[in-house]
């Protein structure tokens, strides 16, 4: 009977650590933080950019300011091709990335590292042509200065040997215009692939939410 009581009690009290987790979250999403900014010089297009789960921050893959291409190469993609003008890169829990196509895939193990913040992290980058402005892919104007300060933000986010990104030898890619990058970090249940991309935008002082781990809670503050 003692044991049905404790069992009891930790079931009630993980139910409610849980639903009290979910409402902090839900509301701390709707906080917009920089929503007053005004880009007093709108000069350069970013975009962001969903699958319905995970967000990508989109950056022009070469301009005057800045050559991704530099450390971010073609020739690491399935296609190789060099004709690509835009780079969506995202950052994220590296078992889910390698190991979890679809969540069919999903091993308890993997769930568990992840959410404790135990795992390591990866770069997704994924190249792109040209891209189409719709509910999930919305385009940005930002000046220079805080497009400076997202490829400072970004840059952090990999790790560097040489000067090099180090990329991920795996098969495990999504398609033929992708590749993976050791990244730093790692993800848990309070810091997430969304939570990375809101944070992006925060360094490069766009509108955000104070905290998400979700798309929709950046998504919302571009409605």
């Amino acid at each position: 009977m003692k044991i049905i009581k404790k069992l009891l009690k930790y079931i009630v009290i993980f139910i409610l650590s849980l639903v009290t987790y979910l409402l902090i979250v839900t509301l701390l999403s709707f906080i917009s933080v920089n929503e007053d900014l005004v880009e007093n010089q709108k000069e350069i297009p970013i975009y962001i950019l969903t699958n319905g789960v995970h967000t990508d921050i989109v950056l022009p893959i070469k301009n005057e300011h800045h050559d991704w291409s530099n450390q971010l190469k073609f020739e690491e993609t399935k296609s190789k091709d060099t004709t690509y003008q835009y780079v969506a890169l995202g950052w994220g829990d590296k078992g889910f990335y390698l190991e979890t196509p679809t969540w069919a895939d999903l091993k308890t193990s993997t769930a568990l590292k992840a959410v404790s913040g135990l795992s390591s992290s990866a770069m997704h980058v994924t190249f792109y042509k040209n891209l189409k402005e719709n509910q999930s892919c919305k385009k940005i104007q930002i000046s220079l200065e805080n497009y400076k300060k997202l490829i400072a933000f970004i840059n952090e986010s990999f790790q560097i040997k040489s000067g090099d990104f180090l990329k991920i030898e795996t098969d495990a890619v999504y398609g033929k215009h992708d590749v993976f990058y050791e990244a730093n970090g790692s993800y848990s249940l309070f810091y997430t692939c969304n939570s990375w991309a809101n944070q992006a935008l925060k360094a490069a002082n766009q509108k955000a939410a104070l905290w998400t781990i979700s798309d929709s809670g950046i998504f919302r503050h571009y409605e």
